[in-house]
């Protein structure tokens, strides 16, 4: 999946006129990504620094009217609803969560909209608000873990140590983190040919030098798979 993540902050040439941006972004840049097919989803920064709940809206309509899918940045810094606002717009996933409300999490749990939770951006940051996870497990929301690599606010190479650091800030089993980067994962992009191990079904897979999968959760570095195949065909030198 492409995502066009055009509402993440106002550029230079726009400081002091986001709602201008942000017309430019619906009228657009929104509307030749889908013209030339340059995009399968649109993403935006619901947050005090990034982009208001009346913002992310028209940015959100704009993609519905281009037939594109939605994800959002939502509630990282500040509960502005954003978790809810995606939700209405049944978006594929909603990332960071820090201060999402249980009114938040019941939209997404009733939209179907995956939680994708981000612990280096946590980590580097140095917060100490968490997300809402036993929130998102009583209401049954799919909880996806991703690293959420960028050279601002999440300088991590290694999707292991993401599971490790779900597992150890955030209080995931490692069951939860290894369904967070598989399957869950996977319906976070929107892609249900793969996630999963079964017939018929895209087969990407790793092979580990581990005996137990917790260890892929466990050790913090040191090791990688033996082997990668993606699409069914090993990739050498993986």
């Amino acid at each position: 999946m492409t995502t066009l993540l055009g509402a993440h902050a106002v550029p230079p040439e726009y400081r002091g006129r986001a709602d201008d941006y942000v017309s430019f972004v619906c009228d657009e840049l929104i509307p030749a990504a889908a013209a030339r097919k340059l995009a399968d989803a649109v993403d935006a920064f619901c947050e005090g620094i990034g982009f208001s709940r009346d913002q992310t809206r028209r940015v959100f309509e704009s993609a519905a009217a281009h037939g594109l899918r939605v994800k959002l940045h939502a509630d990282q810094l500040s509960d502005t609803g954003g978790a809810a606002l995606a939700a209405e717009f049944e978006a594929l996933s909603a990332d960071h969560l820090e201060y999402t409300s249980d009114a938040g999490v019941k939209a997404m749990a009733a939209a179907g909209t995956v939680a994708v939770l981000l612990p280096a951006a946590y980590y580097a940051l140095r917060e100490t608000q968490l997300p809402p996870i036993e929130a998102l497990r009583k209401h049954g929301v799919a909880m996806a873990v991703a690293s959420d690599l960028n050279p601002g606010t999440s300088p991590i190479l290694s999707l292991r140590l993401a599971m490790n650091m779900a597992c150890t800030l955030f209080r995931l089993t490692p069951e939860e983190a290894l369904l967070g980067t598989t399957v869950n994962a996977a319906t976070a992009l929107g892609l249900s040919d793969r996630g999963r191990l079964e017939t018929g079904l895209r087969a990407d897979f790793a092979v580990w030098p581990i005996e137990h999968p917790a260890e892929l959760c466990y050790w913090m570095g040191g090791f990688g798979p033996t082997r990668v195949y993606a699409g069914g065909r090993e990739k050498l030198g993986a």
